[in-house]
C-alpha cells in the first residue's frame, strides 16, 4: 500500500521541470530560428527566389486577375519568404495557402454575380451585430495586445499565448532578413540603372582653345 501513495511534492517537482525543460526548449528553438535568418546563406536563397518571384510578376503584369504594383511585389515578395521558410512554420503555410483561399472566393464572388445577373435577384445586406467587438473591449489589456499580435502574425489569429510568441520571434526575423534582402537588391538595381544612363549619354566635346 505504501508504493501506491504518490507525494504531491514529488509531483509539483517533477511538473515543474518539465515546463522548465519545454521553456528552455522553446527558447533554443527561437534563437536558432533566429540565428539561420541572420545567416548570409539564408540571405542569399531568400535574394534567389525573390527575384525568380519578380520576374514572374513581370511576365503576369498582363493577366486582369493578377494584382497590380506595389501589391504585387509585396505578394511575390512575401510568398519567396515562405517558400524560403519551407513551410516549417504556422505563418509560412498560411502565406502559401492564403493566395489560393483568396483565388477561391474571387470565382465564388464571380459564380454568386453572374447568378444574380441572370436571375434578377440581389440581395440586401443587413447590418451584422459583432459580439466579438464587445467581448474585445472587455477583455483586460494584456489580452487585447495578444489578440493584436495574433492578428499580425500569419495563421496565428486564433492560437495560444506560447504559439503566438515563438511564431512571432521567426516572423520578425524573417522580416528582417526580407527587409536586408530587398535593400541590397534595390541598391543593386539603382546602380546598375545609374550606370546604364550614365553610358547612355553621349561624350561631351572639349572647349574650345582660346
Amino acid at each position: 500500500m505504501a508504493s501506491m501513495v504518490t507525494n504531491p511534492v514529488t509531483n509539483a517537482n517533477s511538473d515543474r521541470s518539465k515546463r522548465k525543460k519545454k521553456k528552455s526548449m522553446i527558447m533554443e528553438d527561437n534563437h536558432q530560428s533566429y540565428a539561420r535568418w541572420k545567416s548570409e546563406a539564408q540571405q542569399q536563397n531568400y535574394s534567389s527566389k525573390l527575384l525568380q518571384a519578380l520576374s514572374q510578376v513581370s511576365l503576369n503584369t498582363s493577366s486582369s486577375s493578377a494584382p497590380r504594383g506595389g501589391r504585387a511585389v509585396r505578394e511575390a515578395a512575401d510568398r519567396a519568404l515562405a517558400v524560403a521558410a519551407k513551410g516549417r512554420t504556422r505563418w509560412s503555410r498560411a502565406i502559401l495557402t492564403s493566395r489560393l483561399k483568396l483565388k477561391f472566393r474571387k470565382q465564388k464572388r464571380q459564380r454568386g454575380a453572374a447568378v444574380a445577373a441572370v436571375t434578377g435577384s440581389s440581395r440586401s445586406k443587413k447590418p451584422r451585430f459583432s459580439v466579438s467587438k464587445l467581448k474585445s473591449k472587455s477583455l483586460p489589456a494584456v489580452q487585447r495586445k495578444v489578440k493584436v499580435l495574433g492578428r499580425l502574425v500569419p495563421g496565428c489569429r486564433k492560437q495560444p499565448l506560447p504559439i503566438i510568441l515563438e511564431e512571432a520571434t521567426d516572423y520578425i526575423a524573417a522580416l528582417e532578413m526580407q527587409v536586408r534582402a530587398m535593400t541590397t537588391l534595390a541598391e543593386l538595381l539603382s546602380g546598375s540603372g545609374a550606370a546604364s544612363s550614365g553610358s547612355a549619354l553621349p561624350p561631351q566635346s572639349p572647349p574650345p582653345s582660346q
